[in-house]
């Protein structure tokens, strides 16, 4: 049973159908179809409706969908049928079938592509070479076979003119290693005469538009189709074919089948010989029919490297052996014309089965020994014409039929012995169905003495002339009683038949009407190319041993077709019946009475009606409690009853289905579809249940995996973390083990990269380390040097990085005025010796010359002390006299520029900024104001208090409660610093270099 599609699409298996009757059948073919579903199961026949159009329902994707998968999983396709034969033969080892039948367009061919591009695709999953090569050969042998068997007509573009059965060979572990091909009654009438709007076969077109101009010339044909007689109706078709590109492909793919160079060329050249056959007129002179244009035989000579005398006589006489005697009769021009002709069709017939021939001795299987390599096992793929009924029925046409109505007879008999085989292996009681058996119609063609095809032989083999009436005469004396046949002489009354000329068999799917045309005999042409010999093996040998009258058509295509059946009757048989929807190949409509006729000469119904007797669906117990356990407590998730048949059994009970089931040895039959569909409801009513209970537990056994991961990743995390610390502070030790005993006490040790949840704790180590080295180097310093240190600390922190020269490298002496003014040194100890007394201060901080600007605006030259209490001004003309003493404790911040100038601006409480620039250093470059600020800092430091320290340029102060700036300038010419009015308040001039 096929997976269960949303009703929108009708029912995926007929089986289901709640009423099998024609209506009912159509109404949901038709749906199906309308809604892009062309496949629908009969149990597992599968029926395919050609959509006309391109579908996207064969890629790999797809291919995957089916691989392994049961009927019942997946919805109906071929590939779920060629995967199921392809399981029965390598599961159980079992030669299989796959039929497809059908009318002419309704898809065979494609049916039969897909099926073999699925099994090459599922095979040699190990990518043997000489697995890949057998399939390569296999897929390209397809190719070959359409371009010289297959033929534009009216139904389709691309329709077979012969049936095709191959074999497909595989290995013990399933592989594809070989085949073999059958090919069945070649409709050779088209290679003469074709039907208004139809080719001929593909191969004379390819030819034509795709060989390349040298190899025309060198068969002296041209490229136009309407130069010949023989093709000129298809010639002036236009189709959507490329025979350009198809003769490119033919001929590659002939190369990779193995075709000779020699063989290739043989090929072109019967196909040109037929050409120019059907260009050959006759005249008669007197008594003698002659060949009008005699400049075609040479050609002909030419291209079957036989002489001209042969071909000649070959068209013009029949050659007869009469014991001893051989006696050459002349043909009459009509004569001549039907001998043209056969010869014409007859080449081509044996060029066609020497391909087919070719193609076996390359694909067939060689060499395998069974007990070595394992038994060969095989799957068979049919696709064969379908029943058609024209206005004018040929012998070929009433062959097709025939063949029809023996595999149909095979279908019903096989499905038949299936299913009450499976009935009476299950222990149900077996319902007769009514089904029409056309074995009457089968009899009536091929019984022996009294079928058509014996009256035929018996005809063929009188003395005298064969006509159409003598065979007539036959067929009415022998099945005058016959209730499938009829004539006009059997029938006076029944108009729509010729006297003496037609005759009606009432098939299966319809009544035939059929006439047969007298057979012409040919001579063989005696040619020196080797390929032309092995075509017409009896040319070997001498007129006096080929007399013996050959079996005619019909015998022949007869004992195929038993032979056909009786191969297919001993493999596991899988169908696909294909469904011509329309004649216009429109992929919207769907013409009732058209598919109707179909279904009804396919014995679709019948089918169904043989599959569901009585029972709609059955399935093995285990199986069908896979599916369907869910519904049940008893069952779900599992079952402790004694069997899977007693579980089964309880499921039903409780859903109230007993009274509709039978339990069988292995499998549960349900009775009617509606049954099935309300199992499907409840367990699709189940299903998401259950698939909200898995998400739950699946999502909590997710979040409990992501949890002990997570965990083991903190642990492992975790120890990792305390190996590479206890790993870094191990070798921080290590390395700063001896440092107390170190000359520079640890400095030159380089310290090793922390892992990155330490980078923090190295900083702070660093840091703890260079307050230790610091220590280490203070504590033996005299508190002079201790007080220098720590204002050039001062010094650093504050300005480094803005101002280049600190004077951090020499020795800060603090008291510069008795230094740079070694003449006043006295005037100024007596000066600061009595301010010590005076204001009682501990030590002098700094002292230096300056320039300063008054309160006029004016510049002038001044002396400045800072002690520990007060910052003095002084005049060093005056003998350090004081001017002005500012409580140290007033200064609330300092300003110095980011140049090398030595400008010091000092900031008050009472907003009146002192600005000076320090002069007179000796030497003169020397720079203080490292010094001066460091001194500052560091004191204030020590006495708990905050001075401000600002690097900016222009610097803003305050004097007399005015804002002004000051702008330090470089000058050329300027030899001392000195100050001069701006409109914003002071320019500092200094020396430039």
């Amino acid at each position: 049973m096929a997976e269960h599609e949303s009703l929108e699409f009708g029912k995926a298996d007929f089986v289901l159908l709640d009423n099998v009757s024609m209506e009912d059948f159509m109404a949901n073919l038709k749906l199906r179809f309308e809604k892009g579903r062309i496949y629908t199961y009969i149990g597992e026949v599968v029926v395919s409706v050609n959509p006309y159009r391109a579908m996207n329902i064969y890629g790999r994707d797809t291919i995957e969908q089916y691989k392994g998968r049961e009927l019942y999983e997946r919805p109906p396709h071929l590939f779920a049928i060629a995967d199921a034969a392809y399981k029965a033969m390598k599961r159980r080892n079992k030669d299989t079938c796959i039929v497809i039948s059908g009318e002419s367009g309704a898809g065979k061919t494609e049916a039969s592509k897909y099926i073999m591009q699925y099994i090459a695709a599922i095979t040699n999953p190990n990518q043997r070479a000489e697995v890949e090569r057998v399939k390569n050969m296999l897929l390209k042998s397809n190719c070959v076979l359409e371009a010289f068997g297959n033929a534009k007509t009216n139904r389709n573009d691309n329709s077979s003119r012969f049936g095709k059965y191959m074999d497909i060979n595989f290995d013990f572990k399933g592989d594809p290693i070989g085949g073999h091909i059958n090919n069945y009654l070649l409709e050779k009438s088209r290679v003469i005469f074709q039907q208004e709007g139809e080719r001929s076969f593909h191969s004379f077109y390819q030819l034509l538009r795709g060989a390349p101009d040298s190899l025309l010339r060198s068969l002296h044909i041209q490229k136009e189709p309407t130069s010949y007689n023989y093709i000129r109706v298809g010639g002036n078709i236009k189709s959507s074919i490329n025979d350009g590109a198809d003769f490119k492909a033919v001929s590659d793919a002939m190369k990779v089948i193995g075709f000779t160079g020699d063989e290739v060329q043989t090929v072109y050249k019967i196909l040109a010989t037929i050409l120019h056959l059907g260009n050959l007129t006759f005249g008669v002179d007197g008594d003698v029919t002659l060949i009008e244009n005699t400049k075609l035989m040479s050609v002909i000579r030419e291209l079957l490297s036989t002489k001209e005398e042969n071909v000649e006589k070959a068209l013009l006489y029949r050659t007869v052996s009469t014991g001893r005697d051989v006696i050459e009769k002349q043909h009459t021009e009509q004569e001549a014309s039907y001998g043209r002709d056969a010869l014409a069709k007859a080449m081509y017939e044996r060029l066609f089965c020497w391909i087919v021939g070719r193609i076996n001795d390359i694909i067939e299987v060689k060499n395998y020994d069974a007990r070595i390599h394992g038994k060969n096992t095989v799957i068979g793929v049919l696709d064969i014409y379908g029943f058609e009924i024209f206005q004018n029925n040929s012998f070929e046409q009433f062959c097709i039929n025939y063949c029809n109505e023996k595999l149909q007879q095979l279908f019903i008999q096989l499905v038949l012995r299936q299913e009450q085989e499976e009935y009476q292996r299950e222990g149900i009681p077996w319902k007769h169905i009514d089904y029409f058996n056309n074995q009457i119609i089968v009899d009536l063609v091929e019984q022996q003495h009294k079928g058509i095809i014996s009256v035929l032989d018996e005809a063929c083999m009188n003395v005298g002339k064969v006509t159409d009436e003598v065979f007539l005469q036959g067929l009415n004396s022998k099945l005058a009683k016959h209730a499938h046949y009829t004539s006009r002489k059997l029938s006076p009354t029944d108009k729509s038949l010729e006297f003496d000329r037609d005759f009606r068999i009432r098939h299966y799917a319809g009544d035939v009407v059929a006439f047969i045309r007298a057979y012409v005999y040919i001579s063989c042409v005696p040619c020196a190319n080797p390929v032309l010999k092995g075509m017409w093996p009896e040319g070997k040998l001498s007129i006096t041993e080929v007399t013996k009258r050959p079996l005619t058509a019909a015998t022949l295509f007869r004992n195929s077709m038993i032979s056909l059946v009786e191969n297919l009757a001993c493999k596991e048989p899988y169908y696909v019946r294909c469904i011509k929807p329309n004649d216009v190949k429109s992929p919207l409509l769907f013409e009732q009475e058209r598919c109707r006729h179909q279904v009804e000469y396919l014995g679709l119904l019948e089918n169904v009606r043989v599959r569901r007797a009585g029972f709609a669906y059955r399935q093995t117990y285990p199986r069908f409690l896979q599916r369907y356990k869910m519904i049940s407590e008893f069952t779900w998730p599992n079952h402790d009853l004694p069997s899977d048949k007693d579980a089964v059994k309880r499921l039903l009970q409780g859903c109230g289905f007993d009274h509709d089931v039978a339990y069988g040895k292995t499998k549960v039959f349900i009775r009617t579809p509606r049954t099935l569909f309300s199992l499907e409801e409840q367990r699709t009513e189940m299903i998401q249940r259950i698939v909200l209970f898995l998400q739950k537990v699946w999502r909590g056994a997710i979040a409990r995996m992501r949890y002990r991961r997570m965990r083991a990743a903190l642990v492992i995390l975790q120890a990792y973390r305390r190996y590479k610390v206890k790993s870094y502070i191990c070798e921080v030790n290590r390395r700063f083990k001896n440092v107390r005993s170190m000359k520079d006490y640890g400095r030159h040790v380089k310290w090793p990269t922390p892992p990155k949840v330490l980078r923090k704790f190295e900083e702070a180590l660093k840091n703890i380390y260079n307050r230790w080295w610091a220590w280490t180097l203070i504590k033996s310093l005299s508190p002079e040097e201790a007080l220098q240190v720590r204002a050039k600390v001062a010094c650093l922190e504050a300005l480094k990085g803005q101002r280049a020269d600190l004077g951090l490298q020499r020795a800060w002496e603090g008291n510069y005025l008795k230094r740079d003014s070694p003449d006043t040194a006295a005037s100024f100890t007596l000066v600061s010796s009595e301010l010590q007394r005076k204001d009682k201060f501990m030590r002098v901080l700094f002292s230096s010359n300056v320039r300063k600007i008054n309160r006029f605006h004016k510049a002038e030259d001044r002396a400045l002390l800072i002690t520990d209490r007060h910052l003095y001004k002084m005049d060093p003309l005056k003998q350090y006299k004081l001017m002005k003493s500012t409580p140290l404790y007033n200064v609330t911040g300092v300003s110095v520029s980011p140049g090398k100038d030595q400008l010091v601006v000092f900031h008050t409480k009472d907003s009146r900024d002192l600005v000076v620039c320090l002069q007179g250093m000796v030497p003169a470059s020397e720079s203080r104001i490292g010094e001066l600020i460091g001194t500052l800092l560091s004191y204030f430091k020590s006495e708990k208090r905050k001075l401000q320290v600002n690097i900016a340029s222009p610097i803003q102060f305050s004097m007399h409660g005015r804002k002004r700036t000051v702008i330090v300038e470089p000058k050329i010419n300027q030899s001392q610093p000195d100050f001069t009015k701006s409109r914003s308040g002071y320019i500092l001039a200094v020396p430039g270099n």
